[in-house]
């Protein structure tokens, strides 16, 4: 058994009707080379090979009585690979804009939890003889770089693939009976006794950071976004001060998913020119794309968004491990600024002073607050929290962008070469948009995911993402020759 820190466990906790708790990526797969054809049958057996690299896929839930404590990874006795690995097909030749929609109805479907968490749908049917393989896993189970380690596991460095460690036959684990669920029961119990002196060390830790964290953007940013309060302070990522958007409202269950690709030597030419780096161009490109939606919707705010950004504090002891090693940072999105250098320069002094702040949080104290609080009271906070409308009444942030690693060499799935993947992440109550981005091959590859009722038009913002780097490298031009 593998228990579940508290930070996995609120992914689960923050799962309700209308938002699921998984994330995924589509893999854009060229087979014409492969080996082998790519079929079900297949991807399958390359699957079933590797489970034992990757045990938590055939690990499900199992709940301390009462809620007491965090639940557990235990092996399924009754684990069929046939229920996860599916197929669907497109009708011939299929567009990207089938595949998208295809990708954001499997997408919206919440995971079995009687069941281990995850799915892989290979689709079929794409224009040109590509092929496309989605896959979604709960977030309670991995982030953004362990996810990124798991597509390792599953992809080869060579079309005919690779030798892996001979693996004994999948013998689970007893299911602990009624007197070893007691037993964890009674550690909960003396867990909760020890909560008084947690409370006092947690304490001292937010205290020691504070100091750090006043701030939330230097003089310098907000002289830039004019937003000074008189005294020379400006608090504009502060949480609670993000303006309303659109995107900021209660969200449906239904999903759009919208994906492009650009060529990262031009982020770099930006990069270079402005002195800036390959993040602070996507921050900038992300910020021009948005105004630009806000401006066709009559709702761009006088104010600059505020966008987190997920930080892995995976260790290099913690590579491999799955389970949730994440912090976040705030970061000033100056969508009300027109100039698009100046957008540009605004992200990177922003950016930077976000930096310094999240660096000043302990790597623990997150792990520390999530651990705090039993599944029982934070699935009961969760509730709250939703049924009071908090999360769109007062955003803390108008939109997650995240900007997760990837392979720089080719890549090759059951033989077939990998073109392009495009991740696909959570959106929630408050928050009906996301963007994230993979780097592979010298692309970033761009997925955009939303409540299909708040943003039903998500391709028009994917290809403003494309325009406004267009747009930067053109300002780039000019720079270089003046």
């Amino acid at each position: 058994m593998q228990q579940l820190s508290g930070l996995d466990a609120a992914f689960l906790a923050f799962e309700t009707a209308n938002s699921t708790g998984h994330v995924g990526g589509v893999s854009i797969l060229d087979p014409s080379d492969a080996p082998v054809p790519l079929s079900l049958a297949r991807l399958t057996e390359v699957l079933d090979e590797r489970l034992a690299l990757v045990p938590v896929l055939r690990r499900k839930l199992m709940h301390v009585p009462l809620g007491l404590d965090q639940p557990y990874w235990i092996d399924d006795a009754d684990f069929d690979i046939e229920y996860h690995v599916r197929e669907l097909a497109l009708p011939h030749p299929g567009s990207d804009a089938q595949l998208a929609e295809q990708v954001a109805r499997l997408h919206a479907r919440p995971l079995d939890r009687s069941r281990p968490l995850w799915e892989i749908y290979l689709i079929t049917g794409l224009a040109g003889g590509r092929a496309a393989v989605y896959t979604k896993i709960h977030h309670s189970a991995i982030d953004g770089a362990s996810g990124a380690e798991l597509l390792t596991v599953l992809f080869d460095l060579a079309p005919a693939g690779r030798e892996l460690p001979a693996s004994e036959p999948f013998r689970p684990e007893r299911r602990p009976g009624p007197a070893e669920l007691a037993g964890l029961a009674a550690l909960a119990v003396a867990r909760l006794a020890w909560r008084p002196v947690q409370t006092v060390r947690v304490a001292n830790e937010v205290i020691r950071v504070m100091p750090a964290l006043a701030p939330a953007v230097s003089t310098l940013v907000g002289g830039m976004l004019g937003l000074g309060r008189g005294d020379g302070a400006v608090i504009p990522t502060m949480p609670g001060r993000a303006p309303v958007t659109p995107f900021n409202k209660p969200i449906t269950p239904h999903r759009r998913f919208a994906f492009r690709s650009v060529d990262l030597g031009t982020v770099k030419v930006v990069k270079n020119a402005f002195g800036a780096s390959v993040n602070d161009v996507v921050m900038a490109m992300c910020a021009g794309a948005l105004r630009r939606w806000l401006a066709a919707h009559d709702a761009l705010p006088a104010s600059p968004l505020i966008a987190m950004i997920p930080v892995s504090i995976r260790d290099p002891a913690a590579k491999g491990a799955l389970g949730n090693k994440v912090s976040a940072m705030l970061a000033t999105l100056p969508t009300h600024v027109a100039d698009p250098e100046q957008r540009l320069e605004i992200v990177h002094a922003a950016t930077k002073t976000a930096k310094a702040q999240q660096a000043a949080i302990p790597q623990g104290l997150v792990d520390h607050i999530s651990d705090f609080a039993p599944p029982a009271l934070t699935a009961r906070a969760a509730r709250v929290v939703f049924a009071t409308g908090l999360l769109h009444r007062l955003p803390p942030f108008n939109i997650c962008i995240s900007n997760v690693p990837g392979p720089n060499v080719p890549v090759y799935l059951c033989g077939a070469k990998l073109l392009a993947h495009y991740p696909a992440s959570v959106v929630t109550d408050g928050q009906g948009l996301n963007i994230t981005l993979v780097g592979y091959l010298g692309r970033l590859h761009f997925g955009l995911v939303s409540c299909r009722e708040l943003v039903p038009d998500i391709d028009a913002l994917a290809g403003y993402l494309v325009d406004e780097l267009e747009v930067l490298f053109t300002a780039a031009g000019r720079r270089a020759d003046r």
